[in-house]
């Protein structure tokens, strides 16, 4: 007898919805996490009594009757949120270089318009046009609408560049680079990114946006509350090393040396990460090596800052800025340059609505720039030194990226308490990616195949799920794990479920 009918490696929020909609489906489920906190990049901490949230920083798609508001509905989770609708008006705000001047992106696809002609009165026809591609681009992906389909829906539209896409609906550049504005979403890279990738997480903002009071740690909770209602197990502080067998994988190998069977295996990890530790002889080496060599996206520079009580009003909209003329530079940055592009978030916090506590900015940084101490490990369930060069070098990075936040916000060091920083090694230590990736495999229109991963692999009984399948962030991890569930249950029949809890 098996210990589980499916044992999950890794608890984001891929390996946490497939434990939740396998586990309404009847199946007894193990999920097995290295950390001691669950959720991956829906974790926080805390610090000076703040709460400090690692990655999640809005949420698209939570309107009524939109896919993601849906499908948590459907896991009875959505009611049980703590959130907040960000402006209608402007949730994102995009800025440039020494501008004073700022653009708006609107929730609603007619508001989007009208906001943006306010400062582009002569673009209507390029507008229109975008918000029609946009939505267009978005309906040929079969289950982010929550419906069946197959592959060749989106064929069509695999190989559209972004960049070449925004040039070519309007010759005025400012407009462009405004619609690219918020790439940081996706570590856009102008001669690959796919406009998919563009219109499914814009299209999801547009219908609506969201911040997650208190923290994002709190879908986490709630999935591993669910979890445990169905019977489901959560192992913290268990990290798997192997997975083991030939013709299926016979069990999943824990470092402190026990042994877990199932029926079946998924592992939430990166697919590189999967491939090393499983063993079967059915992973030929030509796939091995084709993961192996899909470039990942740039890693993050995350600068999570603690603010002096009532110093620094909160902000209902997220601020993304660029040094340059071009939104495209940021990712293209040299040491002297260093930061081109950032994006502050500021918390949404339930004691009080006026001011927030804490502030988020990210920015680019290549794993390279601390490779120097790729052989140090740091994580709560296996603290460790980097040493006192790491420490300057953090600081020496975030004073930089202050002085360039401070243009735009003269007063935000006078209202610092302390602040935190994260690098790519942080993300590595703790996600799990081998470079410290913020988004997993990065999707290139010029190779679109090679770039998305099946759930199914060779190995009859082992699945992927996680943001490398099809698209990272909340929304695209959640139609992720759909996906992988329909591989052991009817995804029609799953489809049926989801949707009956939306409203006509």
């Amino acid at each position: 007898m098996h210990d589980y009918d499916v044992a999950i490696i890794g608890s984001g929020l891929g390996g946490l919805v497939c434990g939740a909609v396998l586990g309404m489906h009847g199946y007894k489920v193990g999920i097995f996490e290295k950390n001691r906190q669950i959720g991956g990049c829906l974790q926080t901490y805390a610090r000076e009594k703040t709460i400090i949230d690692t990655g999640v920083h809005y949420i698209g798609g939570l309107g009524p009757g939109q896919n993601l508001n849906v499908v948590f509905r459907y896991l009875g989770i959505l009611d049980k949120l703590n959130l907040k609708r960000m402006d209608v008006d402007g949730f994102d705000v995009i800025g440039f270089g020494d501008d004073k001047k700022t653009y708006k992106l609107a929730q609603g696809y007619d508001n989007f318009i009208r906001q943006l002609l306010v400062d582009f009165p002569e673009e209507e026809k390029a507008l229109n046009t975008y918000c029609s591609k946009v939505k267009e681009v978005c309906s040929k992906f079969p289950l982010y609408n929550l419906r069946t389909g197959d592959y060749t829906e989106k064929e069509d539209v695999l190989h559209i560049d972004t960049s070449t896409f925004l040039s070519s609906i309007t010759t005025n550049k400012k407009l462009q680079q405004v619609l690219a504005g918020n790439n940081l979403l996706y570590a856009g890279v102008a001669d690959k990114t796919p406009f998919y990738i563009h219109a499914l997480i814009t299209n999801s903002f547009i219908e609506s946006a969201w911040k997650c009071v208190d923290g994002g740690s709190q879908i986490a909770k709630l999935l591993g509350k669910k979890i445990h209602a169905l019977e489901g197990e959560i192992h913290r502080n268990t990290k798997v090393t192997q997975l083991a067998g030939r013709n299926k994988i016979e069990y999943a190998l824990l470092e402190n040396g026990k042994k877990i069977t199932a029926k079946h295996f998924i592992s939430n990890l990166h697919p590189t990460q999967t491939m090393e530790m499983a063993e079967s002889d059915l992973l030929r080496n030509a796939y091995r090596t084709r993961l192996q060599n899909l470039e990942n996206t740039i890693g993050t520079f995350l600068l999570n800052i603690v603010l002096k009580k009532d110093t620094f009003p909160y902000l209902n909209y997220n601020y993304y800025h660029h040094e340059t003329d071009n939104a495209w530079d940021g990712v293209n940055y040299t040491s002297e340059n260093w930061p081109l592009t950032y994006a502050l978030f500021a918390n949404a916090i339930s004691k009080n609505e006026e001011y927030t506590d804490s502030l988020t900015v990210m920015t680019y940084m290549r794993y390279e720039d601390v490779s120097r101490w790729k052989d140090t490990f740091n994580r709560d369930s296996q603290p460790g030194e980097r040493g006192e060069d790491y420490e300057a070098f953090k600081k020496e990075k975030a004073e930089r990226l202050l002085d360039v936040v401070e243009k735009k916000f003269p007063n935000i060091r006078s209202c610092i308490q302390s602040y935190y920083v994260a690098t790519p090694l942080s993300y590595r230590d703790y996600q799990g990616t081998a470079d410290g990736s913020m988004y997993g495999i990065l999707k290139d229109h010029n190779n679109s195949f090679n770039t998305f991963i099946a759930p199914r692999t060779r190995v009859p009984n082992l699945f992927l799920t996680g943001q490398n399948l099809n698209l990272h962030g909340i929304l695209g991890v959640t139609i992720s794990a759909l996906i992988t569930c329909g591989e052991l249950i009817d995804i029609k029949a799953l489809m049926t479920g989801v949707n009956a809890l939306k409203p006509d």
